[in-house]
């Protein structure tokens, strides 16, 4: 597995009155598959997108009341930075397989069936490949059982 050099890193606190925003917080930074780090201390690998996300994640944090710095930085361990790399890593093979196992269910599932969830699963396969920094190698499985659901429909048997 390889693993970033750089790390954009977003060190943030919010208050815990009103709840809403910490949730939202939350939710965005788990979509964008971060690294928690500690509490209030969050890293992905660093590139230009990267970066741009966590600044949005600043402002917001800023705009509910709360203190938000973004920061470069490079591990000087790099066993630390492989752990980071690997618990990334592990997240979203987990989500992989769960989706190469859901495409594996729906194969049975009727046409019109089938066409849904080829739509849903692809937009959820778009998602992952998002958070996945470090090419998972559960992620040419979930694409190839995702394109074998949609084969099937084309086809029009059961998978």
């Amino acid at each position: 597995m390889s693993q970033a050099e750089d790390w954009v890193l977003l060190a943030y606190r919010l208050p815990r009155v009103p709840s809403t925003p910490r949730s939202a917080v939350w939710r965005k930074l788990k979509r964008l598959g971060v690294a928690w780090l500690s509490d209030g201390l969050v890293a992905l690998p660093a590139d230009p997108r990267t970066r741009e996300q966590l600044e949005w994640v600043a402002e917001e944090v800023t705009e509910h009341g709360g203190e938000a710095t973004v920061w470069l930085g490079r591990p000087l361990d790099a066993r630390a930075a492989s752990a980071v790399a690997g618990r990334m890593t592990a997240a979203v093979a987990a989500e992989y397989d769960a989706l190469a196992a859901e495409a594996a269910t729906l194969r049975s599932a009727d046409a019109a069936g089938r066409r849904r969830a080829v739509t849903r699963l692809r937009r959820e396969l778009h998602r992952i490949q998002g958070r996945d920094f470090f090419a998972c190698p559960q992620r040419e499985a979930a694409r190839l059982a995702v394109e074998q659901l949609a084969a099937a429909d084309t086809a029009g048997t059961p998978a």
